[in-house]
Order: structure tokens, then sequence, then C-alpha cells
């Protein structure tokens, strides 16, 4: 894993995102977006992942699309997120699109480090992901999601479930008192990436100026 630093890192937000190594490139358009949407001042470390499927995935699953199935490096992935982000004094914010964003989900029933979530079109069609939230508590104090209203037209029968499964993923979270939203992008999963994050952070910085 490789970690990139934007934004003065004296600042007391960090929104931190895992990505793979392609999403480099369109990290500083995400940042400009970011800072078009919030007068909320922050820093932003990125987390560049080897392997998208193992390193973000919480658990093995068997191949979705093509032959490459998921494996269970999320555990050591969180833990180097954990590493840089252990300055107890800085707030953090956790988010990514995506696999990634079904981590940052799984990830905060594992640490309280993060104050918000930020989860733009998670893979929460992930086998047995909505079973494992209703049995763990989210330890955050905010929560976005979204979704493009185009994603459940997928063919392949599993990734058609997300628009049921991100309902449900909302209802979990609202059932347990965590302020949360819900937001429908136009389009299927692969547009406006860098948008639908960028959305996704302002809400978290704007709905938790207050708290951060």
């Amino acid at each position: 894993m490789t970690i990139y630093r934007f934004g003065d890192q004296s600042e007391k937000i960090t929104l931190v995102q895992p990505i793979d190594r392609m999403g480099i490139k369109s990290l500083e358009r995400e940042l400009t977006q970011i800072r078009e949407l919030t007068q909320t001042v922050f820093s932003l470390t990125a987390i560049a992942v080897d392997d998208w499927n193992r390193d973000l995935s919480p658990w093995s699953a068997p191949p979705v699309f093509g032959k490459e199935p998921f494996g269970d490096g999320a555990k050591e992935t969180l833990d180097c997120i954990l590493e840089a982000c252990s300055d107890q004094s800085r707030s953090y914010i956790l988010g990514g699109y995506s696999l990634a964003g079904l981590f940052c989900l799984w990830a905060a029933c594992n640490t309280d480090r993060f104050s918000g979530i930020a989860a733009p079109s998670p893979s929460v069609w992930f086998p047995h992901f909505t079973e494992h939230l209703r049995e763990n508590r989210l330890q955050t104090d905010a929560v976005y999601l979204s979704l493009g209203d185009a994603e459940a037209k997928a063919k392949n029968p599993t990734l058609a479930t997300v628009s049921d499964c991100i309902e449900d993923t909302y209802t979990i979270i609202k059932d347990q008192k965590i302020p949360c939203i819900l937001e429908w992008n136009p389009g299927n999963h692969f547009k406006d990436p860098d948008l639908r994050c960028a959305k996704a952070f302002a809400w978290i910085l704007n709905n938790k100026e207050n708290d951060l």
C-alpha cells in the first residue's frame, strides 16, 4: 500500500480514502469538487491498495464477475489506515467508492476512529454483508450512502440486488440511531465516481461541522 497526502497536514480534519492505483489520477478533480461543496477546511490522505478485491474485502467470497475471487485482506488494510490516522487530536472521515465504500462501512463496525463514513455507490451486494451490519453496530456519528438509479439494472444477478441491499443498509443504520442519508444519483455504477465521492465527503463535512 502507498499513502498519498493532499492539503495542509496541520488541518484538524482529515479525509481518508482507499483507492486503487488508477484512482490517484482523479483525486485532484475530486478535491476541487469537494471544496466547491463545503466551506470546511480539510486535508486528504489517500491509501492506494495493491489488490482491490483482496485488500478491501472483509472475508473471502467467490467471483461475482470475471474469474477473480474476493479475498479477506480488509483487516490488514484497516490496520494500515489506523496507523496513518493515529493523531488523537484530529478528526478523521473515512470514505470510498464501490468496494472501498463497502470497506468503509465494515471498518466502522470495527473501530470508532472515524467520525463519519462516506460511502457512495458501495458494493453492499457483497455476500452476507447486510447480515453483518445487522449484527454489528457502526461506531461512527454520521453515514452518507448513495447509489446510481441505474445500478440495479446490471445483467449480473448479484449486482442487480444492490438497490434492495442499499435500502436495507440505510434502514439498518437508521435503526441504529445514526444520522444517515441515502441519495440517488443518475446513471450506472461508472458515472461520475469522483463527483459522487465529493458529494459524500461534503455532506459529512457540512452536517458534522460543529462536531469535528
